[in-house]
């Protein structure tokens, strides 16, 4: 089964060397290519993205914060002339760390280990994906419609999940594992303790966007990410 690959690099010759390492692969397939992270974020809103190619070092937003804003990436792939960022990218689950300038051999086995990862993920899960997760509250597990949420807000070890009819169920886990369960592009994190659905955007400022009524406020690290999906989708 084809990969589809998104390819992120501010250096053109280096963008233009992924898609010729990509396209000598069989099982992948250039799908979108992005200068920086404003216009990536913006194909994964649209586009059904398997492996993320990405480089660290780019204007407004390096790499790994770009990762870090996504409340469900791809398989990841770093490329990158920085060796020293290796462990902070494990850190965020990356399947390889590849090292410019990359012989094709190293590429190919990077891509290798995408594809058996895919793979198993194919396995366990349907082609399409649920629209709903359990989260443990009040001593049950409570089932959770993804388009129902509004919002999330992390309160140290809790998270209270806001849905859209004004009810909101409490758990205990992170926000970065809530990023997890939610399995969708269509959230974005706009802030260290939010994450909003981007369908319940009501109006959006630079400091702060609403959702059902409620201002939320947006971190000075997130504003350019919510500036570009909110452009992408204006007219």
């Amino acid at each position: 089964m084809m990969m589809n690959c998104l390819l992120l690099d501010d250096e053109k010759p280096a963008l233009e060397l992924l898609e010729d390492n990509v396209n000598k692969i069989p099982f992948l397939k250039v799908s979108a290519l992005c200068r920086n992270p404003l216009e990536a974020l913006n194909c994964l809103n649209e586009q059904k993205i398997d492996l993320l190619f990405t480089d660290i070092h780019m204007p407004l937003i390096n790499g790994l914060d770009f990762l870090k804003l996504i409340p469900l990436k791809p398989i990841v792939i770093i490329v990158t002339a920085y060796e020293q960022y290796a462990l902070e990218s494990f850190d965020l689950d990356v399947v390889d760390y590849l090292v410019k300038p990359v012989p094709f051999s190293r590429f190919l086995r990077a891509a290798e280990k995408a594809k058996a990862l895919y793979n198993s993920r194919i396995n366990v899960l349907p082609h399409t994906e649920q629209d709903y997760f359990f989260v443990s509250s009040n001593y049950a597990q409570v089932k959770i419609i993804r388009s129902h949420i509004a919002y999330i807000e992390g309160l140290k070890d809790y998270v209270k999940i806001n849905l859209e009819d004004g009810n909101v169920v409490v758990t205990r886990m992170g926000l970065a594992d809530i990023q997890k369960k939610l399995g969708s592009q269509k959230f974005l994190r706009v802030h260290k303790s939010f994450i909003i659905a981007v369908d319940k955007i009501q109006s959006a400022q630079r400091m702060s966007v609403t959702i059902t009524g409620k201002p939320i406020p947006v971190g000075q690290g997130y504003r350019d990410m919510l500036e570009a999906y909110v452009n992408s989708k204006s007219f």
